[in-house]
């Protein structure tokens, strides 16, 4: 193993690392994580174009989502068949994209054993010992003899097929969602037989597997092990398990470098992709602790958003290598930003989980609410329709900023106006909540590309009819946002405020203050932490069955839990405003409880309502039976979310 520094402005990040036979060229790890883009149980030309996009973007090593090697191991639906020869093909297809662009790329195998289901394969799950998973509630199968011997084959048989489809190296997983790692762990293994028991009996199947993946690939290619170091669960795995297993791996000969993990991927899912919440570096004790251990280079994970937070973890001696998983999806160019020390123009990862968790924890492929392009890379962009065109854009938040970047960079002649005195819209407003700063990267990432392009941009400039008709530009793209719209039942009270007005600082409620959750996402949540923060006495209602219903798809729902509980904010569920009555400077407020149909009435000093907005579409009626070519995106169509307001300026462009 190397130690040798590059010179540059990250010396070590860009250092070259021998990891077994191969030579990485930096020390840039886009890790393994679930795409959902197989069809059929094959890899297809999207995965090829995906990974391919970050070794052309610099990244030193990739390691590909999970291959299945068991027919009884399908918890998803998009799951890779590694086991089946029919992959040979599509692994070819994406090694060669990578290899092409100077990548290196290893095949991460798995079975997730009793962290699954029977739906897809009609079979018994398998698993170490007969405990079902938290999440799953599915009894597994506790293996026999005979059927460990198989699934030891199975991996042997899997890394044949990487070997043959062109892998530079496989990694085993046993960590996050892996029979190895329930294996290891003393709350799932069970066993009293050669199998289970004391450490060394439970680390058993891992070190048969480590080396029947040697005996297939043999000496030529890399064996690598991705191990939990703390799963943050009762009974598991320990960060002194984990050390103790990787001095064991060591030890067998047959593997190359230890890649790290922390958390179990259904009970303690909001540990391994966390949220803007957690502190960067927050899991680096895991591979600190591995590597004073063991001579193996160790890769350490732990939401690195920017190239400055990698070189730290490798100049205080942390790890090795360091693993940048989502920040390589949201900037597939990350690495090599980072080695040519242009750190501002590295688009950082918000920690938002909006499309790339939330969107595969749907079954869909994954994304990134920053970058339009994730996900579709295997679709190539037209041609400008009109090269050089002057192009009006109206709005500075999300969706103008990415439709005036886009179109700049594509060769038009690109005017932003914004009618207030900052750029960002809502997204700036949001920043402010409590544990949300991060979303300001969003527009300030954009706001860098904007100049780079070219981009005028114009503050404090009001664009209506008259401005459009006096510039005569080519094509306007609207996208002038949306405005809060308040509820029927608020009549012309002050005491109801919109939570844009409180986190604006317009207004800031004093002493009991009642959060009305309508969408169900970080609005209400975010300023009931924030009043509650300012010795508010906060209660939330909601129409929904839980407070905050989507915070689960991102993983922030924990956080929420635990602040809500420390901030003595109460939860008020299943239940309706429908009426305020404001008397002697407070609110009486009707409440309707729709499971059971009780009303009751409750008193206080001011309603925050997060609820649904309307957009803000005058200048859009007033261009669109006009000659000029006028086209609307974002919440000027309708308010939604910051993932449709970024493609649908990506889309804009692209079409002019």
């Amino acid at each position: 193993m190397s130690e040798t520094c590059s010179a540059g402005p990250h010396p070590r990040l860009a250092a070259p690392l021998r990891l077994g036979p191969v030579t990485l060229r930096n020390r840039v790890v886009f890790s393994a994580h679930l795409t959902n883009f197989a069809e059929d149980g094959l890899p297809t030309a999207q995965h090829a174009a995906y990974y391919a996009a970050r070794a052309g973007g610099g990244a030193g090593l990739i390691v590909s989502e999970e291959h299945t090697v068991h027919p009884t191991d399908r918890p998803y639906e998009k799951l890779i068949r590694g086991y089946d020869p029919a992959v040979v093909p599509g692994y070819r297809r994406i090694t060669d994209a990578v290899h092409a662009r100077g990548g290196r790329i290893f095949a991460q195998l798995n079975h997730n054993g009793a962290q699954g289901c029977g739906m897809y394969t009609g079979l018994p799950l398998w698993a170490p010992s007969a405990v079902p998973d938290p999440l799953f509630r599915e009894v597994p199968k506790a293996l026999e003899e005979h059927e460990i011997r198989d699934l030891v084959e199975g991996y042997a048989r899997v890394a044949e097929h990487c070997r043959a489809g062109g892998f530079d190296g496989v990694e085993l997983q046993c960590s996050q969602a892996s029979i190895v790692r329930q294996f290891l762990s003393p709350g799932t293994n069970l066993r009293t037989d050669r199998y289970g028991g004391p450490l060394r009996n439970r680390a058993r199947f891992l070190l048969e597997v480590v080396g029947a993946l040697r005996a297939a690939v043999g000496s030529d290619l890399v064996v690598g092990v991705r191990l939990s170091g703390h799963d943050g669960t009762d009974g598991g795995i320990t960060l002194d398990d984990a050390v103790a297993v990787a001095a064991m791996i060591e030890d067998s000969g047959h593997v190359d470098y230890l890649n790290t993990s922390i958390g179990v991927a259904t009970e303690t899912l909001h540990l391994i992709e966390a949220s803007m919440a957690t502190p960067h570096g927050y899991a680096l004790f895991v591979p600190d602790a591995i590597r004073r251990r063991v001579r193996l280079p160790v890769v350490g994970v732990g939401r690195f958003t920017t190239p400055a937070q990698a070189e730290a973890a490798l100049a205080e001696g942390r790890c090795d290598l360091v693993g940048v998983v989502r920040g390589q999806i949201a900037d597939p160019d990350f690495a090599a930003k980072a080695l040519a020390g242009d750190d501002e123009a590295v688009r950082p990862c918000l920690g938002c989980n909006q499309e790339c968790i939330g969107r595969v924890g749907l079954g869909r492929w994954i994304g990134c609410v920053e970058n339009p392009r994730a996900g579709r890379e295997a679709q190539l962009l037209p041609d400008p329709a009109v090269p050089g065109r002057r192009v009006l854009v109206v709005g500075g938040g999300p969706a103008g900023l990415r439709a005036a970047a886009t179109a700049a960079q594509r060769g038009h002649r690109v005017t932003l106006c914004e009618r207030t005195p900052a750029l960002g819209g809502q997204i700036r407003t949001a920043a402010t909540a409590p544990g949300r700063g991060e979303l300001a990267g969003m527009v300030d990432s954009l706001e860098v590309e904007c100049r780079r392009a070219g981009v005028d941009v114009r503050i404090g400039v009001h664009v209506d009819a008259a401005f459009v008709q006096e510039h005569r530009p080519d094509a306007v793209v609207v996208a002038t946002g949306a405005r809060p719209r308040r509820p029927d039942w608020a009549g012309d009270t002050a005491l109801v405020v919109d939570v844009r007005d409180v986190l604006d600082g317009r207004v800031s409620p004093q002493g009991d203050v009642l959060v009305v959750d309508d969408l169900g996402f970080h609005q209400a949540t975010s300023v009931a932490a924030l009043l509650a923060g300012r010795d508010a006495a906060v209660t939330v209602c909601t129409a929904g069955m839980i407070v905050g219903q989507d915070l689960g798809l991102t993983l922030d729902m924990e956080d929420w839990t635990r602040r809500a509980h420390a901030e003595g904010i109460a939860q008020l569920t299943d239940t309706l405003v429908t009426a305020v009555t404001e008397t002697g400077g407070r609110l009486d407020v009707a409440l309707w409880h729709h499971p059971t149909a009780v009303a009751h009435t409750r008193t206080v000093d001011a309603v925050v309502v997060a609820t649904h907005q309307a957009p803000v579409d005058d200048l859009w009626v007033a261009l669109r039976d006009s000659a000029f070519h006028v086209v609307r995106i974002g919440d000027a169509v309708t308010p939604r979310r910051a993932h449709a307001a970024i493609v649908e300026g990506e889309r804009a462009a692209v079409g002019l």
